[in-house]
């Protein structure tokens, strides 16, 4: 089974070089040190997540399709 990640780097000075990885199909979030560490953390979470849903008989949700879309703001929206 495979279960998309977006990853999205951190914006914060003292988490320079880790990115958060989102699965939204289960609604998780984790991070990771690098590309490679945060989609190692989503692994790791996606099973332990995985596994206790299964242990407690709740059924696990399946993803079917996956989109990644954005949408433009003006800039002068950010501006204060």
């Amino acid at each position: 089974m495979r279960y998309s990640v977006l990853l999205e780097p951190i914006n914060e000075p003292e988490f320079q070089g880790y990115y958060y990885a989102h699965i939204p199909t289960l609604d998780l979030t984790t991070h990771g040190q690098g590309i490679e560490g945060a989609i190692a953390a989503a692994q790791e979470l996606i099973e332990a997540w995985v596994e206790e849903k299964r242990s407690r008989g709740e059924s696990v949700p399946v993803e079917t399709k996956s989109l990644i879309a954005q949408v433009e703001i003006p800039d002068a929206l950010l501006r204060p």
